[in-house]
């Protein structure tokens, strides 16, 4: 199961959620944290093929000074979740699993994906492609947009991945796409902004970021929003080298 051209998010999330086997495959071994490649069957010895995920467990993840240990994973599915409440940017389909090998963590849709096609080599791309991610990151607060976390699968389609450094309450945008510095928001990114700002006050939005994130994460992120939807609102100028990421791929 994957993004193919029939592509159903819902039925992926469900497989996610529910297929109880969880079998490690590998070891991406240049994350910084610990990332596995697995594969979800109905059973163990289950001679279907099953589904490839990537498996990010909260044990595995490397301390920081600025993130609360243990919520990395969190923040990964709290960026899935409005990601697909916006309808943008495409972003692999993201649960919370608590029976994991190494015991609770996000799982996420494995992509196959051309290494090769990432942000920086993406340079025939019309804006319309970036600017809704340089927003996502904006709103988001990423503190680690790298050019390789935008891939590429076999039917052409845009998916951004590595979402564990979002949701801070401190500014902390450091990015690759600084192209639209000083670009407005269109009218249907803001509009879509304004749908997620009604639902983080009182909706579906509010209920399920809010069981992520701690609560004045959440307000942070509304104060975001907020400045966003303001009238003549541009995306942000880089302030200082740390505004890109090391590597940038």
């Amino acid at each position: 199961m994957g993004p193919g051209p029939s592509f159903d998010r819902e039925a992926v999330e469900q497989a996610l959620l529910r297929l109880p086997c969880i079998e490690l495959e590998g070891l991406f071994r240049r994350s910084s944290n610990y990332t596995f490649l697995v594969r979800l069957r109905e059973a163990a010895g289950d001679d279907a093929q099953g589904m490839l995920a990537v498996y990010k467990p909260a044990q595995g993840e490397s301390p920081l000074w600025d993130f609360p240990a243990g919520t990395l994973y969190r923040r990964e599915v709290a960026a899935y979740l409005l990601a697909r409440f916006l309808g943008w940017p495409r972003v692999p389909p993201t649960v919370v699993r608590e029976d994991g090998p190494h015991g609770v963590g996000a799982l996420q849709m494995y992509l196959e994906a051309d290494p090769s096609l990432h942000y920086l080599s993406s340079a025939d791309r019309p804006s319309e492609t970036w600017l809704p991610v340089a927003l996502f990151d904006v709103v988001t607060n990423n503190a680690d947009r790298k050019s390789g976390h935008c891939l590429t699968d076999p039917e052409g389609r845009i998916w951004m991945i590595d979402h564990g450094l979002t949701f801070h309450v401190e500014p902390k945008l450091r990015t690759v796409i600084w192209d639209f510095a000083g670009r407005r928001p269109t009218r249907k990114l803001r509009q879509d902004l304004e749908r997620a700002a009604a639902s983080l006050s009182a909706g579906e939005l509010a209920a399920s970021i809010g069981e992520l994130l701690a609560r004045r994460e959440v307000s942070a992120l509304r104060r975001r929003i907020a400045a966003v939807l303001r009238p003549g609102y541009e995306l942000p100028n880089p302030s200082s080298a740390w505004s890109v990421p090391w590597p940038p791929v």
